[in-house]
């Protein structure tokens, strides 16, 4: 598998699919290559794009160099960008939206960018993460205790039933989801405090000139929603779409389409 380093040295494990103009593909919270819904969306993309999907840090085949910060993130982003030919469109789901907003907003040379589902909480259509979220998640990263990282993540960030969380640690994909809940207070710090049923600030991310597609699923929740739709009005020059039947899972031959649509050079 191909590699590349980011500006401290971090190892970025990455993979390059398809013919075309080059996309960056920005994994969510507890994703990573051959774990992540970008793995569909590239090959259904691969026939039109160059898609570049990466292990973001501390995940798969990447470093994981410390003390985190979300700019050391943004410069990975900036380094995958490099590899696909030093501008790209940038496209990121869930957390990973929020990243690449972050990227554009801070320089990654991005021609377009799409943006899938950013967890938001902006208003009371649904309870805010509890004050005490972020050490809570912090003291069991600390304290190695993963499998308490990924219930309070479910949980309170993702407001999953108790029996279902407690379902989830018989299922095969747990082990995977605790190889990397060392990252939750990653995508946490990303979110930036944006997850407490306040509006977005006035002017976060003015700094955007590249075109930008806002999108969201016709069956995701309200809260999701609201916070989609209110980027959407935020943001200098905007588009907001919505696919018809689709939620946060989002099924790539949806979602491909509409990303193809809007990346295509004109």
């Amino acid at each position: 598998m191909p590699t590349t380093a980011s500006a401290d040295g971090t190892t970025l494990g990455y993979t390059r699919v398809g013919t075309g103009p080059s996309l960056v593909l920005v994994d969510g919270a507890m994703c990573y290559r051959g774990s992540t819904p970008n793995d569909a969306i590239a090959k259904e993309l691969a026939g039109r794009f160059t898609v570049f999907t990466f292990d973001r840090r501390g995940r798969g085949e990447s470093g994981n160099t410390l003390p985190y910060d979300v700019e050391r993130e943004v410069e990975d982003v900036a380094a995958v960008v490099k590899e696909a030919g030093g501008e790209a469109g940038l496209f990121g789901i869930s957390s990973g939206a929020v990243l690449a907003l972050e990227a554009a907003q801070r320089g990654v040379p991005t021609n377009k960018l799409a943006v899938y589902e950013p967890p938001f909480v902006v208003d009371g259509s649904r309870k805010p993460l509890e004050r005490d979220y972020t050490e809570k998640l912090e003291q069991a990263v600390k304290d190695d205790n993963r499998a308490e990282a990924v219930r309070l993540f479910m949980r309170v960030g993702v407001e999953l039933p108790a029996p279902m969380v407690a379902m989830m640690r018989l299922m095969p994909a747990w082990p995977k989801l605790k190889r990397v809940a060392h990252t939750l207070p990653y995508d946490n710090a990303v979110m930036d405090g944006n997850q407490a049923g306040r509006p977005l600030p006035e002017g976060r991310w003015s700094g955007i000139a590249a075109p930008t597609l806002v999108i969201d699923g016709g069956k995701s929740p309200q809260w999701m929603r609201a916070g989609v739709s209110q980027l959407a009005r935020t943001l200098p020059g905007a588009t907001y779409r919505t696919l018809p039947g689709q939620t946060h899972l989002v099924k790539a031959k949806a979602l491909a389409p509409v990303l193809a649509e809007f990346f295509t050079p004109r």
